[in-house]
């Protein structure tokens, strides 16, 4: 039997642990100064006013044309975001504590832009001003609305505060005549438990209250059995299974606003079994944070919209992790983590999508914004609720040693020195199309405590899954998943397109080995034939370097490549002192990449290759198998 361990942070993580109920709901201890946690309140309160007025300077100030006079304008997209009146909610918070006219001003022509184009008879909103497009998205801009009013309604004239709140309860009865939990994606259904618990409490209808209780009753089922992790991102079947098995699971959609909203839920109702089951899944959950602070959805079943700190259209991880931070300290560690980073990649006022949007010219999108301007403004409404939220706790991955595999994703995390890493062999898909998460036995994240991520999954081929809620991807098309890959008779054949491959480990004191058996194929599933197709990778990492074998025991007779995109943005030094050796001078240490066969760098218009999942820039590097040779081996150390 293969060895495996993994040390988790927290004893809490244990699957079958239960919580004592006292612990659950004493979120705060009565003894604490309400001046708690001061420097996290800083961080989110001086990045979400950079926010408001960043959203305040791209707003529309036309009269002239009601179309577009008060929406946010959006640096990246030819069209307006119909959801930009979710940030309704952040900017009347802002009114109410700095008293500054502008952001009650904001918040009005926001609203007023909302009713005029984006509002439909049946309570409902949609995506974009088109009566025929998407009105799922009426329950996030209910949720806004009702917690404006709940908290800073009283910074509104008595006429407004009424208007707004019977529109607050058109919304309110769309989604309770309209929403189940798996209508649609699980995101929709479980959001739904918090909004319609929400808006019930604000307009003190209990029809909407009871049915929120029915909906948490049932997405108690929505956990898998392994690790609980919150499953039904795989449209159009929330609970279809993967041709091995598996559910279709997101983990930027899951941490960023599913759990938020079922956290958020069960606190408020004192739902002993909810929470039980919410803190084994945020454990689970948070076994996918990189040290810096970023989500690991690099095998996700929506992760086109992967943008390295969490998911574009999502709302951000903050509340759940915060808000749960007595029951594990590290949630706090969490929430603070990815906030920092948030910062990071805020510029102008705005979030970018990703830590290479400024370096390769970028636009970014004001949706990002909006978004997740929400959480951090119910952080604020929260505080005195909340427990002491502080980074005194390690996060999972920066303790772990070892290997863990997540049976329920076909997914390994490895953990040796400060070498951090995910190999993937997850097969459920979103949808059937030719994009594809990161699977086929791809090394889908290499981080190093050092010198930070080196190596990422994107899409396999960019696609506008969403054309509303996406950027178009800028120059060529460039896959940043490390892949073995062929071109016959110029059709693209990988092991990234290989849904079957399989992925066994093994480890001692010196090293651990992770070993996929994958095939290499085209995007229809279909396998190459007349060259090499089956392969094995390894995967042997040790304190030291990571070292990646491909070979087969097949005769290669087409050109056959292993592809290794190392992250870098531009301005990092790179030389080639011999033709097996690049280094990449990043400022906490150099990067050294050595290979078996000669490296090469891909040619490209500008100095890096852009990708828009997850946002970063890349070096890409190719070794090509030698006529007749069927092993290569890549060498990365840091130094």
């Amino acid at each position: 039997m293969n060895r495996q361990k993994f040390l988790q942070n927290t004893a809490l993580a244990g699957i079958g642990l239960s919580i004592p109920t006292s612990l659950l709901f004493s979120s705060c201890d009565e003894t604490r100064q309400t001046s708690h946690s001061t420097e996290f309140k800083k961080l989110t309160y001086d990045l979400l006013k950079d926010w408001c007025d960043g959203m305040i300077r791209v707003q529309i100030n036309n009269p002239s044309n009601l179309e577009e006079h008060g929406a946010l304008g959006c640096p990246a997209c030819s069209h307006i975001h119909g959801r930009c009146m979710d940030a309704v909610y952040p900017f009347l918070y802002m009114a109410d504590v700095t008293g500054d006219k502008k952001y009650l001003d904001a918040a009005i022509l926001v609203m007023d832009w909302a009713e005029n184009n984006v509002s439909q008879a049946n309570g409902s909103w949609t995506v974009v001003p088109n009566p025929k497009s998407w009105k799922g998205i009426t329950v996030f801009g209910a949720i806004a609305i009702a917690e404006a009013l709940r908290y800073h309604g009283h910074v509104l004239e008595d006429e407004r505060r009424r208007s707004w709140t019977a529109r607050l309860e058109k919304a309110g009865q769309y989604v309770y005549d309209t929403f189940s939990i798996a209508f649609t994606n699980i995101n929709y259904g479980g959001t739904a438990i918090y909004g319609l618990n929400l808006i019930g409490r604000v307009l003190q209808n209990n029809e909407f209250i009871a049915k929120s209780k029915s909906l948490a009753e049932e997405v108690k089922s929505y956990f898998t059995t392994n690790e609980h992790l919150l499953f039904g991102e795989c449209k159009p079947d929330a609970e279809k299974l993967s041709t091995k098995g598996l559910n279709g699971i997101d983990l930027g959609y899951n941490v960023e606003e599913t759990l938020n909203s079922l956290v958020m839920y069960a606190l408020k109702e004192k739902d002993d079994e909810l929470l039980q089951i919410l803190t084994k899944s945020l454990n689970s959950h948070l076994e996918f944070m990189l040290p810096d602070g970023a989500w690991d959805n690099s095998w996700g079943t929506r992760q086109y919209k992967w943008s390295y700190w969490g998911s574009r259209t999502c709302d951000g991880s903050q509340p759940a992790f915060a808000m749960m931070a007595h029951i594990n300290s590290a949630f706090g560690t969490a929430a603070i983590k990815n906030t920092e980073l948030l910062q990071r990649c805020t510029a102008e006022g705005l979030i970018h999508g990703g830590p290479h949007y400024v370096s390769h010219g970028i636009p970014p999108c004001v949706h990002h914004t909006f978004t997740h301007a929400k959480p951090l403004t119910a952080l604020l409404d929260h505080w005195e609720e909340l427990p002491e939220v502080n980074t005194n706790t390690l996060l999972p991955r920066v303790t772990a040693e070892g290997i863990k595999k997540f049976k329920d994703l076909d997914v390994s995390l490895f953990a040796r020195g400060d070498w951090r890493g995910t190999i993937s062999a997850y097969d459920a898909i979103y949808k059937d199309g030719d994009y594809r998460q990161a699977t086929g036995g791809a090394l889908s994240v290499l981080y190093h405590n050092k010198v930070g991520l080196l190596c990422t999954a994107s899409m396999a081929i960019y696609k506008m899954v969403e054309a509303y809620n996406q950027q178009p991807n800028p120059g060529d098309d460039f896959a940043l998943t490390p892949r073995i890959e062929t071109f016959k008779n110029d059709v693209w054949f990988s092991n990234i397109f290989d849904r079957g491959a399989t992925i066994h480990s093994e480890e001692n004191d010196i090293d651990l080995q992770l070993i996929a058996k994958t095939e290499l194929k085209d995007k229809s599933n279909e396998t190459v034939t007349d060259t090499a197709s089956d392969f094995e990778l390894l995967y042997q990492c040790s304190k030291d370097s990571i070292q990646i074998i491909a070979k087969t025991d097949q005769t290669i007779k087409e050109p056959t490549a292993f592809v290794l995109p190392i992250v870098s943005p531009t301005g990092e030094k790179v030389t080639q002192s011999n033709p097996n050796e690049i280094t990449i001078q990043k400022p906490e240490g150099l990067v050294i990449i050595t290979a078996s066969v000669p490296l090469t760098i891909k040619d490209t218009p500008k100095e890096r290759i852009f990708n828009m999942v997850p946002g970063v820039e890349v070096v890409p590097l190719i070794a090509h198998f030698k006529d007749k040779s069927q092993e290569l081996e890549i060498r990365i150390k840091v130094s």
